[in-house]
């Protein structure tokens, strides 16, 4: 079960199915689509995705999959890649809770996310040398680039996981908290980016995709971002802010 509320134009995405960890079968991927496709049109400024209970996500729902006649192509291809797709894209800043198990197409949810709070419980990782089958959901991308290949082919091979604060200390995600504390820190790093400038960060967020996808070398990089800020220059909030500089005032955004 997919549970969305909408509050303060920020959006909260929870995966509800704590007796399973939260594991994806289609209908839930299908449920998760269509969260993040209504907080886009009512245009929160900031979404917060988490799972209740004692897991993030522990990556694909296998039950009663029959290996024979399992149809990947479908569900990673068909299902899976478009809503990381359009998790990456999210027009406003995202950020997600992690905590206990977050692997498979739970860590791919992680990877999709803006910005990735996490819990020292986490355990993140592949677990897919028990299974026979092997990371996705970008795992192999996000490993090797902030781990290198030793790193990347020693978790894979071992199956061992990560704890929370060594998944930061590698640099996978931003920053680690006690578990009792995460949900609030993110909760409140997203209301606080709702009352930011939300274009100019819908602005860097695209920038930093392109950058990464094209890998483009410095001078390239400030060039777009000149760009960037030009575009900027036409909208209220960026008047506001100068404005509110100036006056020696806070600013008042409203994401336009």
């Amino acid at each position: 079960m997919i549970d969305l509320t909408i509050a303060d134009d920020v959006a909260t995405v929870v995966l509800n199915a704590p007796d399973k960890l939260n594991a994806l079968d289609e209908q839930a991927l299908h449920g998760l689509d269509a969260a993040y496709a209504e907080a886009e049109s009512a245009g929160v400024r900031a979404l917060v995705l988490r799972g209740e209970g004692r897991a993030f996500c522990a990556g694909r729902d296998i039950s009663g999959v029959d290996p024979r006649e399992d149809d990947v192509i479908g569900y990673l291809g068909g299902l899976v890649t478009p809503l990381l797709q359009r998790m990456s894209r999210f027009p406003a800043p995202t950020f997600a809770v992690a905590h206990g198990a977050c692997l498979g197409v739970g860590l791919g949810l992680l990877i999709a996310t803006d910005v990735v709070y996490v819990a020292e419980s986490a355990k993140i990782g592949s677990p897919f040398a028990a299974l026979g089958a092997t990371l996705d959901s970008g795992g192999h991308a996000l490993f090797l680039d902030r781990l290198g290949a030793h790193k990347t082919l020693d978790l894979i091979y071992t199956g061992r996981l990560m704890s929370g604060a060594e998944a930061v200390a590698c640099g996978l995600f931003s920053r680690v908290f006690p578990d009792d504390e995460v949900v609030s820190a993110t909760t409140d790093a997203a209301a606080t980016a709702a009352r930011g400038a939300t274009a100019a960060f819908l602005a860097s967020k695209q920038l930093v995709a392109r950058i990464r996808d094209e890998r483009l070398a410095l001078w390239d990089s400030v060039d777009i971002e000149n760009a960037a800020q030009a575009a900027l220059c036409d909208t209220d909030d960026y008047r506001e802010g100068f404005t509110a500089f100036q006056e020696k005032r806070k600013p008042e955004f409203r994401g336009r």
